[in-house]
């Protein structure tokens, strides 16, 4: 459970700085990118654990938590202009 809170609180942080990094017009606001960002960490810390980079209770670090941040906000950027939002 601490865990899954960690990735919450590092995906927050993560998710503003991959809206910094991330180059381009990014419309969406702060509530959409800090639940992209958290949504790249938890991305970061299952798929590690999945790929055996992770213990069972351990959770991404945070330069994976912003690189996961960064593909999930490239990704949410790709379905935003296709489907026009």
């Amino acid at each position: 459970m601490w865990s899954l809170i960690v990735a919450i609180v590092v995906g927050f942080i993560a998710g503003l700085i991959a809206r910094a990094i991330h180059p381009g017009n990014d419309k969406s606001g702060f509530i959409v990118t800090t639940l992209l960002g958290i949504a790249g960490s938890l991305l970061a810390t299952y798929g590690g654990r999945l790929l055996g980079l992770y213990g069972e209770n351990s959770a991404a670090g945070f330069i994976a938590s912003v690189i996961g941040a960064i593909i999930i906000l490239f990704l949410y950027n790709l379905i935003a202009k296709k489907s026009g939002v």
